[in-house]
């Protein structure tokens, strides 16, 4: 029965937690118009965190409740799931063309990130001092979208730009109840996700870090699957890369240093030896489809999108055989 009711826990958790994240971005997006901060900022600060909100309440109320495991295994799986499962699905819908201001910018920028995240892991723990660094990367990668917006000669990068058409335009007694509830109902499925979650691994004698990398990180990943799908179906293909690669950045570097920050702890060495170094070589195996198919002035094509999915199920079945290591 307490199995059953931490399954249905899970579900309801995603389902308010994706719906309340839109709200609450929402409503303050809204509030922050109307007290005058441009919609340049607004694109760059709150809702380009609006994607990555249910992996930061998740890791919050899990690193709060002593499951670090879990917590960082959301961070890590959650980028796993976005380049294998997000993009892969996505270019299997239509193939994504790829800008040269992507090559010039957003990747090289998420390489750094990615192998900055490496050396907080390496010693398979994550103290206070690693997630000062990752937070002090995140103000860095802020300042730069910033500099690259105010550089750019056609506005912002196509991500920032999509996003700042969609800072809705709600009277102030609106956007302060959709934050307000918005925020209420984050804390409250965020809990209860947490709750479901560890419920199950304890029932079936599974690990917090691999309930974390599964089942939650695919759950939170759910917000960016859509959008990207949505973005390719609409022709906005710049948007559905730029909406994985910004996510995977706002993963590592706000999502990752909540356990730092709240709960230090020590995890298994196949945190780094298995999770991240399959990130890492993931993200490597994306980067490098996207400079040959720039080469070729091609695009991310099915193909490719197949072979991501491929690597996720592969992912998949080593988590599988190892994870009673």
């Amino acid at each position: 029965m307490s199995l059953l009711l931490a399954f249905i826990a899970i579900l309801v958790g995603f389902a308010v937690l994706i719906w309340s994240a839109d709200m609450f971005v929402d409503g303050a997006a809204a509030t922050a118009r109307n007290f005058g901060m441009s919609t340049m900022m607004i694109g760059l600060t709150i809702v380009a965190f609006g994607t990555s909100a249910p992996e930061i309440l998740v890791a919050i109320m899990a690193a709060s409740d002593g499951h670090s495991g879990l917590a960082a295994g959301n961070a890590l799986g959650s980028n796993i799931a976005n380049i294998g499962l997000v993009l892969g699905i996505t270019a299997l819908v239509a193939p994504l063309p790829i800008k040269s201001s992507l090559l010039r910018k957003e990747v090289p920028l998420l390489l750094a990130v990615t192998f900055l995240a490496g050396v907080c892991l390496f010693d398979s723990s994550l103290a206070l001092l690693d997630g000062i660094i990752l937070l002090c990367g995140l103000v860095a990668t802020l300042y730069l979208f910033y500099r690259w917006q105010q550089n750019s000669s056609k506005g912002a990068d196509p991500l920032i730009t999509e996003e700042e058409e969609e800072v809705p335009d709600f009277s102030q007694k609106k956007a302060t109840w959709l934050f307000i509830c918005g925020l209420v109902l984050l804390l409250i499925s965020s809990r209860i996700l947490v709750w479901g979650a560890t419920e199950i691994a304890q029932s079936l004698g599974v690990s917090e870090l691999i309930i974390g990398l599964t089942v939650v990180a695919i759950g939170t990943s759910l917000p960016e699957l859509a959008a990207s799908i949505a973005s390719a179906r609409k022709n906005h293909h710049d948007i559905a890369i730029g909406n994985v690669v910004g996510s995977n950045l706002f993963n590592l570097l706000a999502v990752l240093p909540m356990p730092a920050l709240i709960n230090p702890d020590h995890f298994s060495s196949l945190v780094f030896q298995r999770d991240y170094l399959a990130m890492l070589l993931l993200t490597g195996f994306l980067v490098g489809m996207i400079f040959w198919g720039k080469i070729r002035q091609s695009s991310l094509s099915r193909i490719n999108g197949s072979c991501l999915v491929a690597c996720y199920v592969g992912y998949g079945i080593v988590l599988y055989l190892t994870h009673s290591l």
